[in-house]
């Protein structure tokens, strides 16, 4: 970090990486079952950073707890439809004991902020306030008018943030059409050369509870209807079908350029050809890879209270994720794997996104990142996992996931997502300052 001048006014690369560390120390863990501490304290300061540059942000509750923040900055052509650009307070949680670190200490080490958040997502989260503080700062105003918006409950699908927000809220987000968040603008290393993955889409949600039902009985009996053996049976069909190939617009522009880079041979029809595009883009394939087809991944499961009752139900949880505009067939594979004696009812569910990689956001995310990283290369990529950008899809509103940072080659980002030791290099967030505030002057 770039320390300030004394007296000197700070800029977003002198704060953002302590604007981070602080953001992590607040524990704000989402279990996704109304346990968790609430995201209403990290909330506050968010306020509190907003209103130290004379803002006047609203921070409102869902739920005891459960808070969000918004802002609108006027922009220098409030005619233009205005951008928002949104976070998420709430993180997964973190066992400590698995770590090297504390994961709420936010801890600076080797180049690197450490801590539960640091990449999912209040390194955005920090970025983005620093650019914003630093523009008001400098009475400067964006290109055209921005909502800001820090989300609770991203991470249990949004019930308390921005679905809640959109479904009670929508004055909030009044003429805007697009928007800007996780889990994009990130760079990879291919055949020697940084290229930035920029998010153009997101696979839809559904998460899914299966239950079987069958005769309830004595265990040393004969039983022909044991609602336990009927939801393994599910299940396994389930977690080892073999989805087919299926590649979307998105991931054949992404597929095509790494082909481009590397010169090996893009085949759409050959699965062999496709997993070699997708290995050449590195630790970045964790994500590619789960794009090319649908996916269910069995998570739960739960049946029976004695070792000698057969129990007259089972449950267990899936984690499917479906193609953007593919739902239907999903759920009619899905039937045809759950057998005669399970149902699935759905916990989550939301949609898939996919948007051309063209237009004039596009064009200026690209170009402040070119003006940054001269000689770079900005793809689109599919993320496998989703984002808010879901709920504001709701309004109308066409988002995507750039939150930029120049990294390591040899650094796991995407492993980092959800992972222990969860880390994100402090140059990285400078680095993506500077664009962020590119972006927000351009756009």
């Amino acid at each position: 970090m770039t320390a300030a001048a004394p007296g000197a006014v700070p800029t977003a690369a002198d704060e953002v990486v302590d604007l981070c560390r602080e953001l992590i120390r607040f524990d704000t863990t989402n279990p996704g079952d109304g346990t968790g501490p609430g995201e209403r304290a990290a909330a506050e300061y968010v306020v509190g950073l907003l209103q130290d540059v004379g803002l006047e942000p609203e921070l409102f509750e869902s739920a005891p707890g459960r808070a969000n923040v918004v802002v609108r900055l006027e922009g220098a052509d409030a005619s233009r439809p205005a951008l928002v650009v949104h976070g998420h307070l709430d993180v997964v949680p973190a066992h400590a004991p698995d770590w090297s670190v504390d994961p709420f200490a936010g801890e600076l080490r080797d180049g690197l902020v450490w801590g539960r958040g640091a990449v999912d997502m209040k390194d955005m989260d920090a970025m983005v306030l620093a650019v914003v503080r630093q523009m008001v700062r400098e009475g400067r105003r964006p290109a055209r008018d921005v909502v800001l918006a820090m989300f609770a409950d991203e991470e249990a699908g949004g019930r308390y943030g921005a679905h809640w927000a959109v479904e009670h809220r929508p004055e909030l987000f009044a003429g805007a059409t697009e928007a800007v968040s996780e889990v994009g603008g990130f760079s990879v290393d291919v055949a020697g050369r940084r290229v930035y993955l920029l998010q153009t889409a997101e696979k839809g949600l559904a998460w899914l509870r299966l239950v079987a039902q069958g005769r309830a009985g004595h265990g040393s009996q004969v039983n022909a209807d044991n609602a336990v053996t009927h939801l393994a049976a599910a299940v396994a069909r389930i977690g080892e079908h073999a989805w087919p190939l299926e590649l979307t617009p998105t991931v054949r522009a992404l597929l095509e350029g790494v082909a481009d880079l590397t010169g090996l041979p893009f085949d759409p029809e050959d699965p062999q050809g496709v997993d070699a595009l997708v290995d050449a883009l590195g630790p970045a394939s964790r994500f590619v890879g789960a794009t090319l087809r649908h996916t269910t991944n069995p998570t739960r499961l739960a049946a029976g209270y004695k070792e000698n009752v057969i129990p007259g139900g089972a449950t267990a949880s899936i984690d499917g994720r479906f193609l953007p505009g593919r739902s239907e067939e999903f759920d009619a594979t899905l039937a045809t794997l759950l057998g005669p004696h399970v149902r699935a009812e759905d916990l989550v569910r939301d949609t898939g996104l996919e948007v051309p990689f063209e237009g004039a956001l596009v064009d200026a995310m690209v170009a402040a990142v070119v003006a940054e990283d001269p000689g770079a290369t900005v793809l689109p990529y599919m993320l496998s996992g989703g984002t808010d950008n879901k709920s504001l899809s709701r309004l109308g509103i066409t988002g995507y996931g750039f939150a930029p940072l120049r990294l390591p080659a040899d650094l796991d980002f995407a492993g980092m997502f959800h992972g222990v030791d969860e880390r994100v290099p402090a140059d990285a967030l400078v680095f993506g300052t500077r664009v962020l505030d590119r972006l927000l002057a351009t756009c």
